[in-house]
């Protein structure tokens, strides 16, 4: 048996020297050659490799090969082999049966072997561009329903917040006079968290939306951990004092490892939000870095509303985003944590999320020491 260089061929005939004989003219072009003496064991075959072409028998005991191919044809999975009939059998009723029941070609014994190889070329060609045009039409699905998602998010949670900010602006130029300082000062505070929790959502869009087309470039640097950890709660201090969450974060002085700077800040900012967003008030957090082998890896525990198994298993899907509430109304639409996992991926890393309700969760990135540098 050959590599595979040009296709897969599953040859089905009952007489073993046929099968010799057909596989000596196809070995020598490259393909790779799967024999069966039966309908069964291809079928067998069929279901267990990935067949570019059968050329099959008819006149065989127990399932000919009309028997053969209807179950082909009733199979989803193995519906569009494509198989040419290979037979001694040349009335033309023969043909348009063989056709009938979903042949793509006929080949009559005794055959040309340049006939063979040309008519199997042909097809095994067909069949690779099929799957090249099923790749390109599946790439095409997943693009369009991310730009969907993109535009409802746009459409969505971008207006929301304006209508807010609107909302609340004409409030209060409407009654600036009779309004008292304290009121005032609630309506701008409320106005404030709105134009804050909108500028989050740009940043997170734009970042998402550069991932998509491939407009962000992977940059890797030495960088300290510690020193991320320390920046990130800084910049969410005064968000965890409204609520007054305690956070720790704990990372050896020495830790180092080969990340693009941007991207890991992105991930723990955006997982250290997720987590404020979702505890309670009083409630604690927990972020650790530390090395385990030949990686680094970074957690964020809190003490928060947790989430179910179900919710866990499309938390970084998002064609299954839905937008949840915090703790205390905040709002957002999880893109963060798909921006988490996307930059996880250019790292070659891992992330993974552990939660029981009314508990809280956790969140592990796992990412290689060493990157390759720019």
């Amino acid at each position: 048996m050959t590599m595979n260089k040009k296709g897969k061929i599953l040859i089905v005939d009952d007489i073993a020297r046929n099968l010799q004989i057909i596989g000596n003219i196809l070995n020598p072009e490259g393909y790779q050659i799967y024999a069966t003496l039966s309908g069964k064991q291809a079928l067998n075959v069929l279901k267990q490799k990935d067949i570019d072409l059968v050329l099959l028998d008819i006149s065989m005991p127990e399932m000919d090969g009309y028997e053969t191919i209807t179950h082909i044809k009733q199979d989803k999975d193995i519906a569009n082999v494509p198989v040419i009939f290979v037979t001694a059998r040349s009335q033309s009723e023969d043909i348009i049966k063989g056709f009938q029941h979903g042949a793509v070609d006929f080949i009559t014994k005794p055959f040309n072997a340049t006939e063979l190889l040309q008519r199997v070329a042909t097809h095994v060609k067909i069949k690779h561009q099929q799957k090249v045009i099923e790749q390109k039409n599946k790439e095409l699905e997943e693009v369009n329903a991310t730009k969907d998602k993109f535009f409802s998010l746009i459409a969505h949670d971008l207006k929301n917040p304006f209508t807010t900010i609107l909302g609340f602006t004409n409030l209060l130029i409407s009654n600036l006079d009779t309004y008292d300082e304290t009121k005032i000062k609630h309506f701008l505070s409320l106005i404030e968290n709105s134009t804050k929790n909108t500028h989050k959502l740009l940043e997170n869009l734009l970042q998402w939306s550069r991932s998509q087309t491939g407009n962000i470039k992977f940059e890797p640097q030495t960088i300290s951990l510690k020193h991320i950890l320390q920046e990130v709660v800084m910049i969410v201090e005064p968000q965890a004092n409204k609520k007054e969450i305690s956070i720790k974060s704990e990372a050896p002085e020495e830790l180092q490892f080969e990340g693009d700077l941007n991207m890991i800040n992105t991930i723990v900012r955006n997982l250290l939000s997720n987590a404020l967003k979702f505890t309670n008030r009083n409630g604690s957090i927990y972020l650790k870095a530390n090395k385990e082998n030949e990686s680094v890896v970074i957690s964020i525990e809190d003490t928060g509303v947790g989430m179910s198994q179900q919710k866990c298993e499309t938390l970084f899907e998002i064609h299954k985003k839905t937008s949840t509430l915090g703790t205390e109304n905040e709002k957002g639409t999880g893109l963060g944590l798909i921006l988490c996992k996307e930059f996880v991926e250019k790292h070659k890393g891992t992330i993974k999320v552990e939660s029981t309700l009314n508990i809280g969760s956790k969140f592990t990135v796992t990412l290689p020491e060493h990157q390759k540098l720019a």
